[in-house]
């Protein structure tokens, strides 16, 4: 996520976090509950000192937290204002370890979603993803990566096959991610 964050800070203000496991080393994540809290904990101390709105942006799991806590939010009657603007899931991870599908949080969602996936990407069929999608009651869009897998990379084969550079392949779901944002986000 570290070179994401470097390259977010051309559509504007980011800012990082680490859940509690990784700040204390440790590999197992927390329980959901305690990610939650952490997640939404975080997005209160930002909106603290920040006017306009928040888009959340996540990895994998920190995107899957992230609909959490837009989704908990909305169902809890905060303002507006104390709500993020939109979800970005980067490489969202669909389908759990063991094939339960991760999609009540989607279908809850009040909040417009971007979701960015490859091809590649075992955790998020695209066919399941579509699915959920035709599902969700909330604006939701998709950028597909070709080739791409849970970690938005393609393999070198591929690439030249397309004749692309991972880091092209890179600025173009940053053009997508702009897009959405001044679609659903921009101040």
């Amino acid at each position: 996520m570290v070179a994401w964050k470097k390259r977010l800070t051309r559509l504007g203000r980011v800012e990082a976090m680490d859940y509690n496991y990784q700040r204390n080393g440790k590999k197992s994540p927390d329980r959901p509950p305690v990610l939650v809290a952490t997640h939404r904990a975080e997005l209160e101390r930002v909106r603290a000192g920040h006017q306009g709105p928040i888009v959340l942006i996540g990895k994998s799991m920190g995107g899957r937290i992230g609909c959490h806590v837009a989704a908990e939010l909305a169902q809890s009657g905060a303002a507006e204002h104390e709500r993020p603007s939109a979800v970005v899931c980067l490489g969202y991870p669909l389908v759990a370890p063991g094939g339960a599908v991760r999609d009540q949080v989607l279908v809850d969602l009040a909040t417009p979603i971007l979701f960015v996936q490859g091809t590649r990407d075992s955790m998020c069929p695209l066919e399941h993803l579509a699915g959920v999608r035709a599902r969700m009651s909330t604006p939701n869009e998709l950028f597909v990566v070709e080739g791409g897998d849970h970690s938005l990379l393609v393999q070198k084969r591929l690439l030249e096959k397309q004749d692309l550079t991972q880091e092209e392949v890179d600025e173009r779901v940053l053009a997508a991610l702009s897009a959405f944002l001044d679609r659903w986000a921009r101040a």
